[in-house]
């Protein structure tokens, strides 16, 4: 089974996503931010990690940092926010995403089929 992490600030953000990818046939884990994202990775060693970038102490950017030192490059890494500047954007590729996807362009069930396509699954 697919194992997913997903770091969110946003509890109802994080349940929704966590209820749909669970549905999607992922094993879920859910992270209020990276310093808890960072604890979760030492007993589960995701496959792919969603990464908010708006959250508070550790924003997305450290956190995609710290967790591509932590995990290496198999895992993939996906910033998933509302910030659509370029500047952002190409800063989240910077620290490590493998891809970035803004919040109010897609659905969750359209998220969950993006990172099918990413997985080839």
């Amino acid at each position: 089974m697919i194992k997913i992490l997903i770091i969110d600030d946003d509890e109802f953000l994080l349940d929704m996503y966590s209820v749909k990818f669970k549905e999607g046939g992922f094993l879920v884990e859910g992270a209020k931010g990276g310093s808890e994202a960072l604890e979760k990775i030492q007993s589960f060693v995701p496959d792919f990690i969603l990464v908010d970038m708006v959250m508070p102490n550790m924003d997305g950017f450290e956190t995609i940092k710290a967790l591509r030192e932590k995990a290496g490059t198999n895992v993939k890494i996906i910033a998933l926010s509302n910030l659509d500047q370029r500047e952002n954007i190409d800063k989240a590729f910077s620290s490590g995403a493998d891809d970035y996807i803004i919040k109010a362009d897609f659905t969750p069930s359209q998220v969950l089929e993006k990172v099918k396509q990413i997985l080839n699954l």
